[in-house]
């Protein structure tokens, strides 16, 4: 694995949409996921830790033979880009029922994420002035309905 190669792959993974908007890194944002590599294939978990350790901001560690435990930010790469250069490198993760179900609901979980992440901060005060102007407007207090002329004369 060369520099050059690495780079590529950086690119490939990562989501082009979030990347140009030049997110910031904020709390939560640091995520660390499982990554299980198919029983048929147990070679490949060290090649593709020996491939991921070459880029930059993941960091990459093994815990068990099929299992790979990988670190990385939000703001620069996702689970679904991480399956999808890997796919595209021939290397097959765990395709049982309950490894899809949990890849697809992590998939939601960061984009949802990346999102939010995309809207403006909402500013609490600005909010508060739509309260503060509805109760100018609202009768409240000892105010008297009795028009001002007929208040005059008693």
């Amino acid at each position: 694995m060369n520099p050059e190669r690495a780079r590529q792959l950086r690119d490939a993974i990562r989501h082009r949409s979030h990347r140009d908007q030049k997110l910031a890194r904020r709390y939560g944002t640091d995520k660390k996921r499982r990554l299980y590599f198919d029983n048929l294939h147990p070679e490949q978990t060290e090649q593709v830790r020996q491939l991921l350790d070459g880029i930059e901001g993941l960091t990459v560690t093994t815990t068990s033979g099929r299992c790979l435990v990988v670190r990385y930010n939000l703001t620069e790469y996702t689970l679904a880009g991480l399956e999808k250069a890997l796919a595209s490198q021939g290397f097959r993760l765990q395709d049982t029922l309950l490894h899809r179900w949990f890849r697809a609901l992590i998939h939601f979980w960061e984009d949802t994420q990346l999102r939010n992440l995309r809207l403006p901060e909402r500013l609490l005060k600005k909010s508060n002035e739509v309260y503060v102007k509805a109760w100018e407007h609202h009768p409240h207090g000892d105010h008297d309905e009795t028009p001002v002329e007929l208040r005059e004369e008693r």
